[in-house]
């Protein structure tokens, strides 16, 4: 059979497939191009199951895209805690921002307006401009392009931006008629479910009788992927800082910069035990403490290391947090005026704000994963 033949045998079977075996997934229970775009936005990197229940508290708390527009920064990171990647929830509200400031609060459907919001890359302008407004514009993702290269046999590397404009073109060359956003959809759930990255369902596969890969026998030798370069190791200290005399009962908690890296949330004080690159290996228990007494000093609090409690992991796209974290109580004793000027000095060239903290004031704070498993930890929460 030709390449002609085998795409429109791709596309009837796997779209009567997908309509008879798609999930109930809340975001497809409507064409709200709002709804949509905040859905793919939360299933960058994340699992539909883990998604479901934040995307229906973020649409419940900001049910239009005004609302969204208009809320504090501190509400919106605060639905997204826990997801990760957090500049997807700034983007997402600053892109807001720009559709009601030149759209007039209703999301473009024209695709240079779509590509050109913040956030916004081209697998997220296909999947709102065919899911929301059916228009045949692919939306190719890491799921799509594992399914186009088995089935086609395309043994170009998926890292590489010729080969997403080569999947790309092929994707849209196979839409059917007025079934983009089915199609789209229908994509993204065979690689989901059936075309998975280990073990594929071949069996069940509604397209395994063309399919070139299975027939070569490569469906677990494709796609193609070149390694990514893996996170860089930094060994990091923590304190957890229990308060005394008008603080007990509390914790000593710090907000990040208001750019870069996790801006603006908020964490446990921790201090880099090594210089970046270099060997992230454990710190022992007394100079690791010594280090992060000497660090809170420096910023203006004075704590009595107590022991060690865990060892907590983080790991970002360029970077893996192990973090050793001690137990520290406030200290008595105050500092003098001098550290507190140097501790103002120091918000000015960091950017850090210290704050003592109860269990009720973290229903309002937005903490990174690995700190907000630890003080619910700590607080039994």
């Amino acid at each position: 059979m030709d390449q002609r033949m085998a795409k429109q045998y791709f596309s009837t079977e796997l779209l009567n497939w997908y309509m008879q075996n798609k999930r109930d997934l809340p975001w497809r229970r409507h064409r709200n191009p709002y709804y949509i775009w905040v859905s793919e936005i939360m299933l960058q990197q994340t699992r539909v199951e883990t998604v479901k229940p934040y995307f229906e508290r973020f649409i419940t708390r900001f049910p239009t895209l005004t609302d969204l527009a208009e809320a504090p920064e501190e509400d919106v990171l605060k639905l997204w805690e826990g997801l990760g990647y957090y500049s997807r929830a700034r983007n997402l509200q600053a892109a807001a921002k720009q559709v009601l400031e030149l759209h007039g609060g209703e999301v473009p459907n024209e695709k240079d307006a779509v590509f050109n919001l913040k956030g916004v890359g081209p697998y997220t302008a296909g999947a709102i401009l065919s899911i929301a407004f059916n228009q045949p514009e692919p939306a190719v993702d890491g799921n799509v392009m594992r399914v186009l290269s088995r089935y086609f046999l395309i043994e170009d590397d998926i890292m590489k931006g010729s080969t997403r404009v080569k999947m790309e073109t092929l994707a849209a060359e196979l839409i059917p008629q007025g079934r983009a956003g089915d199609f789209n959809q229908a994509l993204m759930e065979l690689g989901a479910l059936v075309c998975t990255p280990k073990s594929p369902h071949c069996l069940t596969c509604p397209v395994m009788e063309m399919c070139k890969g299975r027939i070569e026998g490569r469906e677990d030798t494709l796609p193609v992927k070149k390694k990514a370069k893996p996170p860089r190791p930094e060994q990091r200290i923590a304190a957890l800082v229990t308060g005394t005399s008008i603080n007990e009962g509390k914790i000593l908690v710090r907000q990040r910069p208001q750019t870069g890296l996790l801006a603006r949330m908020w964490e446990l004080p921790h201090v880099l035990a090594s210089e970046p690159g270099g060997l992230a290996s454990q710190v022992p228990d007394e100079p690791a403490m010594d280090m992060m007494k000497g660090h809170l000093l420096e910023e203006g609090y004075a704590i009595n290391p107590k022991e060690f409690w865990k060892i907590a992991e983080h790991t970002f796209s360029h970077i893996h947090w192990n973090l050793q974290v001690y137990r520290c109580e406030q200290a008595d004793h105050m500092v003098s005026p001098a550290m507190v000027a140097e501790r103002i000095e120091t918000y000015k060239t960091e950017g850090y704000v210290y704050k003592w903290i109860g269990p009720n004031d973290m229903e309002t704070m937005a903490f990174p994963n690995v700190f907000l498993k630890l003080l619910k930890e700590h607080f039994a929460l």
